[in-house]
């Protein structure tokens, strides 16, 4: 799949990214830091966000970015912003935060301006935190720069540090066998890089939850657990549905539909 319209990014740039990366991981936290996480049942934890970037229907570079806030722990929406943008940065693996967190940043800036007693105490976002190449995925780039605590929550099994989809984890995932049941992902180097967890008694696939920043990997997916009705946690659906019928209501065809956009089909490669 055809991963961007756009043109492949310049070594520079790569560089450039990469450096950036580099900077930006020194401020990551990966401690609780908030005192709702320090009780079982985030006693205090009363707004939980989501965040989702959807694209139109053949064409990566219109999208609609999407930011909703819920109620905790009901999960009833109390505020959601979605807005078109024109992506301009292209798709490269392991670089996904330069082409998306720009306007999921400005969401949440937003958010800050308009309501400021309805900014998420947490924010869950549609891909990885230290379960990356580089250990800065997308749910840490966010979490440095909104200074939220963040999760990362992925759909599939991002390969890195010998992490890979083989007999090995196919079977572990046959072990998980209710809601709540989870193995631990660790990497070749030793290091734990996140958590596969059956979200959903219903569900046969797991999700791959990691931290993104001011959270440990516990707290994180005891908070992933408790906020899913489905298989993906409610903030991160809800923002998803969310723009995805933004874009179906204020496009019209042939670009009246949506898309998963690069790396968000079910089966292509992790969102980092």
């Amino acid at each position: 799949m055809a991963h961007s319209e756009t043109e492949p990014p310049e070594e520079e740039t790569l560089r450039r990214w990469e450096r950036k990366q580099a900077q930006l991981k020194a401020n990551v936290i990966e401690e609780d830091t908030e005192e709702w996480q320090k009780d079982s049942t985030f006693a205090g934890l009363e707004r939980v966000g989501g965040v989702d970037l959807s694209y139109a229907k053949g064409n990566n570079t219109i999208a609609c970015a999407s930011l909703v806030v819920l109620s905790y722990p009901d999960l009833e929406v109390l505020y959601e912003d979605c807005q078109m943008v024109t992506v301009s940065a292209p798709y490269v693996a392991g670089y996904l935060a330069f082409r998306e967190a720009p306007f999921l940043v400005e969401a949440a800036q937003r958010l800050q301006e308009r309501e400021p007693g309805l900014r998420p105490q947490v924010l869950l976002v549609d891909g990885n935190g230290v379960l990356h190449h580089r250990g800065f995925g997308v749910a840490c780039h966010l979490g440095v720069l909104t200074g939220l605590p963040c999760i990362g929550v992925a759909k599939n099994l991002l390969q890195v540090d010998g992490l890979a989809k083989d007999e090995l984890h196919k079977e572990q995932i046959r072990d998980l066998q209710m809601g709540g049941a989870m193995f631990p992902l660790r990497g070749t180097s030793g290091r734990v890089l996140g958590m596969a967890l059956r979200s959903y008694n219903k569900s046969t696939k797991p999700i791959y939850v990691s931290v993104g920043h001011r959270t440990c990997l516990e707290s994180a997916v005891r908070l992933v657990q408790s906020c899913c009705r489905y298989r993906i946690p409610e903030p991160i659906r809800q923002a998803d549905i969310r723009s995805r019928e933004y874009i179906r209501k204020n496009l019209s065809s042939p670009l009246g539909g949506t898309s998963p956009g690069p790396g968000r089909k079910e089966e292509a490669e992790p969102k980092h």
